[in-house]
């Protein structure tokens, strides 16, 4: 059995630019919620954890996303909002 030439290079970029990606779009979340500044590790998460809300909840409520990649991101960005918005209040109940 043999294995496709560039398997392993073929993951790795798709892992570099899923972790771009996910530091765009939570940098831009952040800057959208004030006082959300959680380091570039964060952000990646925040991006990518809000990319996957914003995939889930807007078809979800009937808005389109559309298909360019302006799309995707206005609603990542939008997702990781919510998302900040969500870890601000859930900080305030506890503190």
């Amino acid at each position: 059995m043999e294995t496709a030439f560039g398997t392993g290079l073929g993951l790795l970029i798709g892992i570099l630019i899923l972790a771009v990606f996910g530091a765009i779009v939570g940098w831009l979340a952040g800057l959208i919620v004030k006082g959300s500044g959680y380091g570039v590790w964060a952000d990646i998460i925040i991006g990518i954890v809000g990319a996957n809300i914003a995939g889930w909840l807007f078809p979800a409520i009937g808005i389109p996303v559309g298909d360019t990649i302006v799309g995707a991101i206005i609603a990542s960005v939008a997702g990781a909002v919510i998302l900040l918005l969500v870890i601000k209040l859930v900080r305030r109940l506890i503190a």
